[in-house]
This record gives structure tokens, C-alpha cells and sequence, in this order.
């Protein structure tokens, strides 16, 4: 059996990474799992390249495969902003509520036709220095008003899905794991992991 870590120690996207890419014969590990790792800086310009720096540096220090994901909101009137800083929008890392806050007051004055925004995820598989394979998934959608929903994280609760009317914070686990940009990205990565979990290379 491989092991493989993902590369983050958020409980909420390692449950939805594991339920992506779930493959038999494939241990999953989060970087809870390793304690003494030390935090990894993301100082990439894209999701691209934070998702192959943190996915090579795990695999270095765990000596295991590392999965990262690096992933974030991009809001068209705001010329892509928050970007690849999404998670620390609002100064520190992963304040979900904090980000949102801030996020709805700067779009205050924005009507609602210019209020277009996706997310998007890059997935990177490593194994030590080697980047075995990067996909990338995107979700358009439209900011909300205020806020709607407690299911998900991060920027989901504002995060409005014109097809259903409501946020992602609103729509149930089943929808967002089929329509997702993580899950658009795992689908994409799921056919090199079962392939490596059944004849140990890509």
C-alpha cells in the first residue's frame, strides 16, 4: 500500500481531498500527521506554483508522495484579487471569516452584473524533487450580497451558483463534490493515482 500525504493541515480539505481521490490501495495522510514539519511558505505567483512548491517539499521532508493543493477565489472586478492570497486576504492565514468580512466591504458598491468571480485549484503530485502530474479545476459563480449558508469554508457562504440560486454554503455535500473546482482538478488527478497504486509508477 502507498502512502500518500496531502499537504495541508486543514481538517475540512483533507476530508475533501481523501473523498476526491479516494483509490484503493492508497494510504492518505495529512500534514497532522507530521507535527515537527515546518510551515511551508507559499511565495508562488500562481496556484501552479504553490501547489508543486508545497507538494515537493513534503514529499522531501515525509519521504513519502505529497499531494498539494493550492486553490483560491478570483473575483473579476477586482482583476483577479484575492488570488493566490485568498486564505490570507485580511492579514493572517486562513481566517475564513475575516477574509469574507473584508471581501463583501470592498465590493459594496459593485451592481450585481459586474460581480463575476471562479474559483480555481491547482492539484500537484510529487515524489521528492519530482513533480509527477499538475491539474487544475475552476468554478464560476457569482459573489453574493451577504452571506448564505454554513456548509463548506473559506469564501463558500458568498460564493453564489447561479444555476441553483444559492451559495456554496447552501448546496449540499453531494452537488459540491460533483460541480467543485477541487473536484473538477481531483477527477482529473484521480486516473494517475489509481494507475501508480496499481503498478507503482506513472
Amino acid at each position: 500500500m502507498r502512502t500518500i500525504v496531502i499537504a495541508t493541515g486543514n481538517a475540512h480539505k483533507f476530508r475533501e481531498l481523501k473523498t476526491l481521490l479516494r483509490t484503493p490501495g492508497i494510504r492518505w495522510r495529512s500534514l497532522k500527521d507530521y507535527p515537527s514539519l515546518p510551515r511551508i511558505p507559499e511565495t508562488g505567483r500562481t496556484f501552479d506554483a504553490n501547489a508543486m512548491l508545497k507538494a515537493r517539499a513534503v514529499a522531501r521532508s515525509t519521504g513519502a508522495l505529497a499531494l498539494a493543493d493550492d486553490s483560491g477565489l478570483e473575483v473579476d472586478a477586482l482583476r483577479g484579487a484575492p488570488g493566490v492570497r485568498s486564505a490570507r486576504f485580511a492579514g493572517g492565514h486562513g481566517d475564513d471569516h475575516t477574509n469574507t468580512a473584508k471581501l463583501l466591504r470592498i465590493l459594496k458598491d459593485v451592481p450585481w452584473a459586474q460581480r463575476q468571480a471562479r474559483y480555481r485549484c491547482s492539484l500537484a503530485l510529487a515524489d521528492g524533487a519530482r513533480i509527477i502530474a499538475v491539474t487544475r479545476g475552476s468554478w464560476r459563480g457569482r459573489m453574493a450580497l451577504q452571506p448564505a449558508g454554513h456548509r463548506g469554508f473559506g469564501y463558500d457562504p458568498i460564493f453564489l451558483i447561479p444555476r441553483y440560486s444559492k451559495t456554496v454554503g447552501q448546496l449540499p455535500k453531494m452537488i459540491k463534490q460533483r460541480l467543485s473546482h477541487r473536484a473538477v482538478a481531483a477527477r482529473r488527478m484521480r486516473p494517475i493515482i489509481r494507475r501508480l497504486a496499481k503498478t507503482g509508477s506513472v
